[in-house]
């Protein structure tokens, strides 16, 4: 094909790419890519300039340490009471009451609920996996359904004593692919009913003027942060030092925000927003478009088709005058130059793809340098980058050296694989907030992964709290056993620092378990085109799986097989006994390390220091 069809067909398909992005469905990976690319514009727009329709009365940490959760159904009827006493417009709760609580405060909320401007919350689940939920009684809805409704397969509802409530509104959400939450249903349905969700729940009982139409799904626009939304604490409800203007007129939503409590979502905002947030933010905007407020919609999708026409035609008239370097620079300023434009688009058209003209220009770049440099230089890139994710620098450096036609082609080598974990992890991580769980984890890999690169040890992959690793490959080693025993003793260090600095800060202390067996194994890259790995598979690769298992019962941190017993050449080892392994037909025997040696030397060294 000659050079000036091919720039064409290039061309024509950096466009086709933009349009493709713009109409492509909601969970398709274009679309994730810009999600990401919004949800960080989102957070750069996000105001505080104050929302004044709206007053949220938090259950917040404060409020708990004064008023202990669970609360009796009294506490919650007279933190209602005193709010609907001050004239709002509504008061919806971001709270189901699946249980009955004390007659009398069930009797009080249930009148709030029947006669006062009082909405209640009933959450959907639409999980189509597994039993669906069907606790409480369901409040409302409208029969038929109506079209377009998102399909509900269960719920959690209030006790069957709050059934006369004059309103209720759905608080269920279905996050994005990724885990986002970004988008709300506005209405469900289920059984031949349709159910409107909390804040149209809130308008349509309680707000200035008739509800705005809505999508039956709609993208929450976050254009606040929380500090934006005038805010009361519980507690100063519940003690009478609200001031009354602070509630009159009001659209009034009561939850919280403690993470005690656990009402946190991912969202564009952040990891762990509270839902009271997403409910205020959407009621927020539904106010906006009550009151003709809302940001005059843009053709967003047309504009970035627009823009990468433009740099495709500006493209094809450089690529064949300028130098590659040239070339690369035009691309970098275009895109730095539809940054803001999509940056004023996003908050317009919810539903455009910020990063098509991204995407489009990344294609071209792809063209942007002679075809030679570009093999050649992927070429390399790919290796290196392949090999370090795996192996020490210095194991790359010297396979760099050796001149391997394909170092990464399956071979059967000698290798001896350490295979680590933390033990208890579910225990020390559920009672940590999402942040401190994921220090945690990312402190506790990092104790195991520098032994393993600082030994010339080749990391094969992570398992959540632990790794697999290997020596031998994809270089032989002489002392493939002795390296790993000397990693096994690093990380034993490593996490046993660790944990006394997590024990000095009032933790609970750590422990790894280590399996190490060596012998024949497959090292090589497997996979498909799609995605591969450098990894070993084999007898041994396995034994040392089960052999780390097993140390759950001994007090031993390492449990070692005697294939590496045998290949080790400086180490001491205590036998265990003989243990059969799940797939192993013959008595398995089992060592660890004698660290008498080691003890003896520390000892012998802290007397002299003494």
């Amino acid at each position: 094909m000659p050079a000036t069809i091919a720039r064409l067909v290039i061309l024509a398909a950096a466009v086709v790419l933009t349009a493709w992005s713009q109409w492509s469905a909601q969970g398709a990976p274009v679309r994730l890519a810009d999600e990401w690319l919004r949800d960080r514009f989102i957070r750069l727009q996000a105001s505080n300039t104050p929302e004044t329709r709206i007053l949220v009365v938090d259950i917040d940490e404060a409020t708990l340490a004064a008023y202990p959760w669970p609360w009796p159904r009294s506490r919650q009827a007279e933190l209602v009471e005193r709010l609907v006493e001050q004239q709002p417009r509504g008061v919806a709760l971001d709270i189901v009451m699946l249980e009955p609580g004390e007659p009398g405060g069930d009797a009080r909320m249930a009148t709030l609920a029947e006669h006062g401007p009082v909405v209640l919350a009933q959450l959907f689940d639409y999980n189509h996996g597994g039993a669906p939920l069907r606790s409480g009684r369901l409040i409302g809805g409208i029969a038929p359904a109506a079209a377009g409704a998102t399909p509900a397969t269960g719920y959690l509802a209030n006790h069957a004593g709050l059934a006369h409530a004059a309103h209720a509104g759905n608080i269920g959400v279905i996050p994005d692919s990724d885990g986002m939450l970004r988008r709300i249903p506005m209405v469900t349905a289920f059984e031949g009913r349709t159910y409107p969700t909390l804040a149209l729940a809130l308008l349509q009982c309680c707000g200035p003027a008739p509800a705005p139409a809505t999508p039956a799904v709609m993208r929450v626009p976050f254009r606040h942060t929380w500090d934006a939304f005038a805010g009361a604490s519980a507690a100063d409800v519940l003690a009478g030092r609200l001031p009354p203007e602070l509630v009159t007129g009001k659209l009034v939503l009561v939850g919280s925000s403690a993470l005690s409590v656990g009402d946190r979502v991912p969202t564009p905002l952040g990891p762990a927003t509270a839902g009271l947030l997403v409910h205020a933010e959407l009621l927020s905007a539904l106010l906006d478009h009550q009151a003709g407020l809302a940001p005059a919609s843009w053709p967003g999708a047309w504009i970035a088709l627009a823009f990468s026409l433009l740099v495709a035609i500006l493209v094809a008239w450089a690529f064949p005058r300028l130098s590659a370097a040239s070339n690369v620079a035009l691309l970098f300023a275009a895109s730095c130059l539809w940054l803001p434009v999509a940056y004023a688009a996003s908050r317009h058209d919810p539903d455009f793809s910020p990063g098509g003209p991204m995407l489009s220009n990344l294609l071209l770049l792809a063209v942007a340098v002679p075809f030679h440099w570009q093999l050649t230089q992927r070429k390399s890139r790919q290796l290196l980058g392949t090999l370090r994710q795996y192996v020490a620098t210095a194991v790359v450096d010297e396979l760099l050296r050796s001149d391997m036609k394909d170092p990464l082609a399956p071979r059967q080598l000698q290798v001896t694989t350490l295979i680590a974990d933390m033990e208890g992890y579910t225990s020390q991580v559920e009672a940590l907030p999402v942040e401190e769980a994921a220090r945690l984890t990312t402190d506790f890999l990092d104790c195991l992964t520098r032994p393993v690169l600082a030994r010339h040890g080749t990391l094969d992959k992570y398992t959540g709290d632990g790794l697999v690793a290997f020596w031998g490959a994809p270089l032989p080693q002489a002392e493939h056993a002795d390296l790993a025993l000397d990693a096994a003793r690093d990380i034993l260090r490593e996490v046993a620092q660790f944990s006394r600095r997590r024990v000095a800060a009032g933790h609970t202390p750590l422990r790894v378990r280590i399996g190490i067996e060596s012998g024949l194994a497959m090292a090589g890259d497997y996979g498909t085109a799609l995605r591969s790995i450098y990894t070993a598979v084999g007898d041994s690769v396995n034994t040392a799986a089960r052999l780390e298992q097993l140390a759950r019962d001994f007090p031993h941190d390492v449990i070692i097989g005697a294939g590496t017993v045998e290949r080790s050449k400086r180490h001491r080892f205590v036998m265990l006994g003989e243990r059969q392994l799940r797939g192993k037909e013959k008595m398995v025997r089992l060592y660890t390390l004698d660290n008498r040696r080691a003890q003896a030397a520390s000892a012998e060294l802290a007397e002299r220091r003494a």
